[in-house]
């Protein structure tokens, strides 16, 4: 029984921990490619 409590409890910790960094994560790709861009055009 505890075992099932503690698998429900690491699913939805799981899925906040998700919800929560998706944010970060896609800001993150996008001032990386930006980032990446630039360097790109630096070196050409």
């Amino acid at each position: 029984m505890f075992r099932a409590i503690a698998d429900a409890l690491r699913t939805v910790g799981g899925a906040i921990a998700t919800v929560v960094t998706l944010p970060f994560r896609l800001l993150a790709r996008l001032f990386g490619g930006a980032a990446g861009g630039s360097r790109r055009t630096r070196r050409v």
